[in-house]
């Protein structure tokens, strides 16, 4: 399955580039036609794209420090060799972020496993890479991103890393509707793997499809998902999972001024004396007179805290600095 997902991933970075390409030959076959206007418009096209790639993530500083560095190299004259040399000088990935991205120093959990401390450090990075944008016609964006949450016994005499889940995928959104003329603003569809990375009987993993909308009403936007479990078989290390993580979850985002609340629910709707759920508030705020860097709240209840904990009952209460919303 992991190798399933590079292929993906592989397969998605050269329809990327067959985009771009496919845009040259038709101002080419507009040229050949002596059509020079439209052919002048698709090149032009061409061109803002490259310079919006260019230009991403690179801030004033990092490009003066370019500039400079280009001074003193030896003259290219081959255009796309330049473009290679500029493109290893701005060490752009031209990464944005995903999921919040936060670190919590203090998240104290309501019980005690494995002889664990209740108080410890959370933090999670999530960043997703833009691989190709209209590319069926849909204005959808395909997309691969990465997720990893960490737990970290950080005020223990080792300070060892408990448990770290992580969740590569691939995904594509197409927008839907028009201004005002629907609540479903968009759909959502991907490929996701999570696991946290350790051998057995710690050994947890899974493989999903899931489907997600959006709707807005008015400053509330609502998301459900619903997923299928791709079968692991005999090697299953947890088959269980679903009968406590369910089969798909709903969440509420509501900013309000300089705040943003969100709430996402999860339950396995399951009304047998077997119900389990779980419940997540966040909350961010205004962090002195910073521009980027949010407070931030996380008061969370029931299964799946984690990957490891996922058939354990977890209060938890986190307090910290969020870099994104």
């Amino acid at each position: 399955m992991k190798q399933l997902l590079l292929l993906i991933f592989l397969s998605t970075l050269i329809l990327a580039d067959e985009n771009i390409n496919e845009l040259y030959k038709q101002a080419k076959k507009f040229e050949d036609e002596q059509n020079y206007k439209e052919a002048m418009l698709l090149y032009k096209k061409i061109a803002n794209l490259e310079n919006k790639e260019k230009k991403l993530f690179i801030d004033e500083d990092k490009e003066k420090e370019i500039k400079e560095t280009t001074k003193i190299l030896d003259t290219i004259e081959d255009k796309e060799t330049k473009e290679s040399i500029s493109q290893m000088l701005a060490s752009s990935f031209n990464l944005y972020p995903y999921y919040e991205n936060y670190l919590l120093p203090f998240s104290y959990s309501s019980k005690i496993n494995d002889g664990r401390k209740r108080v410890e450090t959370k933090f999670q990075l999530s960043v997703k890479k833009p691989i190709a944008y209209n590319l069926f016609g849909l204005k959808e964006s395909i997309n691969f991103g990465y997720t990893q949450t960490s737990w970290w016994q950080l005020y223990t005499n080792s300070s060892p890393f408990r448990e770290t889940n992580y969740q590569p995928e691939v995904f594509v959104i197409i927008p839907y509707g028009k201004k005002d003329k629907t609540s479903l603003k968009a759909l959502k569809f991907g490929f996701l793997h999570e696991s946290n990375g350790q051998d057995n009987p710690k050994s947890r993993s899974w493989n999903r499809l899931y489907a997600q909308s959006y709707f807005q009403i008015s400053n509330l936007f609502i998301t459900p998902r619903i997923w299928y479990r791709i079968p692991d078989g005999e090697n299953d290390d947890n088959p269980d999972l679903q009968d406590y993580l369910g089969y798909g979850d709903l969440t509420f985002y509501l900013p309000y001024k300089t705040h943003t609340f969100k709430l996402l629910m999860r339950n396995n709707l399951r009304f047998d004396g077997n119900n389990r759920g779980f419940t997540e508030l966040n909350w961010t705020f205004p962090f002195f007179n910073s521009k980027n860097t949010f407070g931030y709240v996380q008061l969370s209840n029931g299964y799946g805290d984690s990957l490891i904990d996922y058939n354990k009952e977890i209060n938890r209460i986190s307090f910290g600095i969020s870099l994104s919303r």
